[in-house]
């Protein structure tokens, strides 16, 4: 008889929807660990805009991946599949479940599945499309990453230029768009996966926005972006909640302005998320107020009988 693989738990779904009380609850029911897949919450210097969990979260259950390296050290999503790979291979020697948690679909994507190589890209491709960000901005190339590669679009942070500028480097290299090389062959795993996904009506999603804004306004937004204002061109500074709050320290907005920019733009992001998750039908979705006592038996009966 085979010997029965470790499972991976994963939850997603939209931000502020309840995904960090979950994963806690699923942790502690099954004594296990949580690796966060949420690409922002890995820098010690952002904790308030990227919805950290509050000391006494971590203190709840092990946590991975929360504020464990600098917005100066470079990261990206395969250095993310390799670092998690390496993490779950370990955790796995020690629990058959593990739980991870995020809404970066992308991140959870290139640890279940992988991520495929990438081309080269010559270095003058990259050069152009600098160029032209800096003599038109964004929208023109936002325009051009539409009408080329609407899948990726819908998804990917539009208003980072970095990563608009990795796609359109790849489009422009290839002929071929960059969603195209997200995912084509699923690598091999030595574990399962059981998907975990949290919804709600979306005027209540905007709601939970709305207030989670507000609330880390009062927590001390303005000030963790005063201090990250010397650096704010850097790749992982241009996130929501941040640029916004630059724009307004660069006094080309009110302070009012900027706030309502972010609660604009985070609705702009779950609705992303949504459209993401929404293409994997391997997700078993809850209700946001469904008790978590049920989603833990739930999971423990399919890890029990997974077919």
């Amino acid at each position: 008889m085979p010997t029965k693989r470790p499972l991976l738990v994963c939850i997603v779904g939209p931000t502020a929807i309840g995904k960090t009380a979950l994963s806690i609850s699923v942790a502690k029911y099954f004594s296990t660990e949580i690796i966060s897949a949420d690409s922002r919450q890995f820098f010690a210097e952002m904790a308030i805009g990227t919805a950290v969990p509050s000391p006494e979260e971590l203190e709840a259950a092990p946590h991975h991946f929360i504020q464990d390296r600098s917005i100066f050290t470079p990261y990206n999503v395969g250095d993310f599949e390799r670092d998690a790979i390496d993490t779950l291979n370990q955790l796995f020697k020690k629990h058959p479940i593990v739980v991870m948690v995020g809404g970066s679909g992308l991140y959870v994507d290139a640890v279940v599945r992988g991520l495929d190589a990438f081309p080269k890209v010559a270095p003058e491709i990259r050069q152009q499309l600098i160029e032209e960000f800096n003599t038109y901005g964004i929208s023109k190339l936002q325009t051009e990453l539409r009408e080329k590669d609407p899948v990726y679009f819908e998804t990917v942070a539009i208003d980072n230029q970095h990563r608009v500028i990795r796609a359109l480097e790849i489009i422009r290299a290839t002929g071929t768009p960059f969603s195209s090389f997200l995912t084509l062959t699923k690598k091999a795993r030595k574990f399962d996966t059981l998907y975990i996904g949290l919804s709600a009506d979306r005027q209540l999603v905007y709601d939970r926005i709305n207030m989670r804004v507000d609330q880390m306004m009062k927590q001390g937004l303005l000030q963790e972006v005063q201090n990250l204002y010397a650096h704010k061109d850097l790749n992982a500074l241009q996130t929501v909640g941040y640029k916004e709050l630059f724009t307004y320290l660069d006094r080309q907005c009110s302070l009012e302005k900027a706030v309502s920019e972010i609660k604009k733009n985070t609705r702009r992001f779950a609705k992303r998320q949504g459209t993401w998750f929404r293409k994997n039908t391997a997700i078993h979705w809850f209700d946001y107020a469904k008790p978590h006592a049920e989603i833990c038996e739930f999971i423990e009966h399919k890890n029990a009988n997974p077919n």
